[in-house]
């Protein structure tokens, strides 16, 4: 269980590190691109994406 969800995180991280930079226009080619709400929400999801792998990744260890 532990593998699937740290493959779900590291899918957020790509997920948000995609969607901030096509808010921010370095990637075109989308309708989210040059769209500033997916400068703010990709940044989010990658940052939920690194806690849920880091909890994961935690609770390993005890």
């Amino acid at each position: 269980m532990r593998t699937i969800g740290l493959a779900v995180a590291g899918l957020m991280v790509l997920a948000g590190a995609l969607w901030t930079l096509q808010g921010l226009d370095y990637i075109g080619g989308s309708a989210m691109s040059g769209e500033r709400t997916w400068s703010i929400i990709g940044p989010i999801v990658a940052g939920l994406g690194v806690a849920l792998g880091i909890v994961l990744l935690q609770n390993r260890r005890t």
